[in-house]
């Protein structure tokens, strides 16, 4: 039998604990905080992968295992606070681009984000991971944060039934009166006084809140279907790598540009996350220096590779890790309990197709409006800055395609530097990336 003291002897050792200035108590406090700061993406990611025709129950089981597996490994590999899990936006893309606009199966799409994080892996091992990263400006970076939040947030005003389709203005206002947004504002303005009162949850607690009120007043049907946890069959391992390459279908090169949105997008996501929660947590040498940088990159990929075969999209690091790092997580301690609080999340994940897209709705606004933060780096009284990275937040949802974004920013990025005669021959890979996204929008045009 293990002692107490015991434990937390072995713990320290494998964790540096006292090292870090930490304990076991604020770590697995921080673990929990950590959790129920992203907990509402058990939710939300089936809400918006059901849309591409997925079952609602295995995502949400699929969700719990990728974060939980992710998390863990993280703790144990790079010993850093980073959750994992599903990512926001690129769940989107996902969903209403590649699936309901490309028409691509969804376990075509699979295979995709499978394949892109087997890319992933290969850039990392190789270090180019680390080249691309030092060629695209930080501002385009911001941009891509601030198109792909009012992209979420424009879907969340879509799904609450607060913005409607117009022959006229291509948008408008939507009936107010209807139930179903009635049930969604109430939602909005709960996770937002929650927010407001930095309420821990905030965004989980007014998504229930506001299933419980719907079920309640009649609004919502609830329907209990029996539980097993072979829900995660519907999703797991069925992925079709075959298909990404047209073998048997008739999507072909499309699936490349597919390919490309997920690696680059995933790419800057997590270094941005790891970056921002790293400074927080102290964890950053003076050299600017990220300690265990390759095993957390190797991490990234492996989880993103697992969560596809599970059976959901692309999987990232969490800014919400910044909230546990905020209440004394220092280690990867502080990952694992996160992980294991998805593990349990597990036994009651199917139950997530209950939650009425009204309750999600809500969530999907404000976690939009909290990813706007990044536009402040932005430098908007340099044109040479600004114009890039108005085209690359404005085309983001206005096309509903990040690609586009990315694209138009990069390529305004490029040409802007090329006129000024500051381009160089260190610029070589910015070129090259500008030259592809050409090719992706004549490839685009020719079909």
């Amino acid at each position: 039998m293990i002692r107490a003291g015991g434990l937390r002897s072995a713990l320290d050792r494998r964790f540096a604990l006292v090292e870090r200035g930490t304990t076991v108590r604020t770590e697995v406090l921080a673990g929990v905080t950590t959790f129920l700061t992203m907990a509402y993406i058990v939710l939300v990611n089936p809400a918006i992968l059901g849309q591409a025709g997925m079952p609602p129950a295995a995502v949400a089981a699929a969700t719990c295992f990728a974060a939980a597996f992710a998390s863990i490994l993280m703790g144990f590999a790079a010993n850093t606070p980073l959750a994992l899990a599903p990512g926001m936006g690129l769940n989107a893309y996902f969903s209403f681009t590649v699936v309901q606009q490309m028409g691509v199966p969804w376990p075509v799409a699979l295979g995709c984000v499978f394949l892109s994080g087997v890319a992933f892996l290969l850039l990392t091992l190789a270090g180019i991971r680390q080249l691309i990263v030092t060629t695209i400006p930080l501002h385009l970076f911001a941009a891509v944060a601030g198109g792909i939040g009012l992209f979420l947030g424009f879907i969340g005003l879509r799904n609450a039934g607060i913005v409607v389709s117009n022959p006229a203005t291509s948008v408008g206002l939507g009936d107010l009166r209807t139930p179903a947004v009635g049930l969604a504002l109430f939602g909005l303005l709960l996770i937002a006084i929650l927010s407001v009162w930095k309420i821990r949850g905030a965004m989980l607690i007014g998504i229930l809140a506001t299933a419980a009120l719907g079920w309640a007043t009649g609004m919502v049907e609830m329907k209990v279907e029996p539980y097993s946890l072979t829900a995660l069959t519907g999703t797991a391992f069925q992925l079709d790598l075959a298909g990404v390459f047209g073998i048997g279908g008739k999507h072909g090169l499309g699936l490349f540009e597919i390919l490309f949105v997920f690696l680059f997008v995933d790419l800057f996501d997590n270094l941005g996350t790891l970056v921002a929660v790293s400074k927080r947590a102290g964890l950053i040498g003076p050299d600017g220096h990220i300690p265990r940088l390759k095993p957390i990159l190797l991490t990234d990929a492996t989880a993103t590779m697992v969560g596809a075969v599970a059976g959901t999209s692309t999987v990232t690091s969490y800014v919400e890790s910044a909230a546990g790092v905020q209440a004394g997580g220092r280690t990867g301690l502080t990952a694992i309990v996160t992980g294991l609080l998805f593990l349990a999340t597990m036994l009651v994940a199917p139950y997530a197709q209950l939650i009425p897209i009204a309750a999600t709705a809500p969530a999907l606004i404000l976690v939009g409006g909290l990813m706007m933060t990044p536009l402040a780096e932005v430098e908007w009284d340099d044109p040479e800055i600004a114009i890039p990275a108005f085209l690359t937040v404005a085309l983001i949802p206005l096309t509903f395609s990040i690609a586009n974004g990315l694209a138009f920013g990069l390529i305004a990025h490029a040409v802007l530097k090329v006129m000024r005669g500051r381009i160089r021959r260190a610029d070589w890979l910015l070129l090259l990336l500008t030259a592809l996204f050409i090719v992706r929008f004549a490839y685009m045009a020719a079909g």
